[in-house]
């Protein structure tokens, strides 16, 4: 190999270097800068992170698309604590447990929409986000008599077309401030930790019906009531915003 064609491979992986740690550093710096935001803003792009802090309180929020037996579960401790959350309901979920669905509203939760077919939002038009966010409604509407304003994109994925889809029809969107990620990771203690990291008003913690969250459920609840903070479901919490 000669010595000019050395140099050019030298110089070829410098640069290849460099460009990797580039967009290593642009992206952490983007991670960083959302995780910033989201401590001093209740809004990013148009979606709701966080709410009030002027409230007091947190919120519980559960994503549900499966776990019925799970949600029984949930809504037996939550009874049992005198709290209220809201729940983000599946409407495919919703088709086939209308009896579940009328007793989280009879207990006195909140529910708010999670889309049909679980599909990522940001991939669909402003007419196909719409028909997911409104046949959810009128499926639970049918159901329950119960009208929706809340969405809960499926995996958090959302783009300009999903908020306008939902600001055109009465819906805000919303996030999380804390992400138990307790549908991948059934690890109680992780759960907890998770969803009590950092923990002030205006939170927002995201969890789903599985067997481990059921068992955290108590223990995060205690903890939240005795750092001092109300309990709130996302409309008490948004309120004033």
């Amino acid at each position: 190999m000669g010595n000019k064609l050395k140099k050019l491979l030298k110089k070829q992986v410098i640069v290849n270097i460099l460009l990797i740690l580039t967009v290593c550093f642009v992206g952490v710096g983007a991670f960083s800068g959302i995780n910033n935001k989201i401590k001093t803003t209740s809004t990013i792009n148009g979606a709701y992170y966080l709410g009030n802090p002027d409230n007091g309180g947190v919120s519980l929020t559960f994503n549900v698309y499966q776990g019925t037996e799970q949600v029984l579960s949930i809504l037996d401790i939550l009874k049992k604590q005198g709290v209220k959350v809201t729940f983000f309901i599946g409407g495919c979920w919703a088709d086939d447990n209308g009896d579940v669905l009328n007793k989280i509203l009879a207990d006195g939760h909140e529910i708010g929409s999670h889309g049909y077919y679980h599909k990522d939002h940001a991939k669909l038009s402003l007419k196909e986000n719409e028909q997911e966010i409104l046949f959810t409604e009128q499926l639970i509407v049918g159901l329950t008599g119960y009208k929706t304003t809340l969405f809960a994109p499926p995996s958090g994925s959302f783009s300009k077309s999903t908020i306008s889809a939902c600001e055109t029809n009465g819906y805000r969107v919303i996030m999380w401030s804390n992400d138990t990620i307790d549908w991948r990771d059934q690890d109680v203690n992780l759960i907890k930790k998770r969803a009590l990291k950092d923990l002030k008003a205006g939170n927002i913690v995201l969890m789903h019906p599985t067997s481990a969250t059921v068992t955290a459920l108590d223990d995060v609840i205690n903890s939240i009531k005795a750092s001092g903070l109300k309990l709130l479901t996302i409309s008490e919490n948004l309120q004033g915003i």
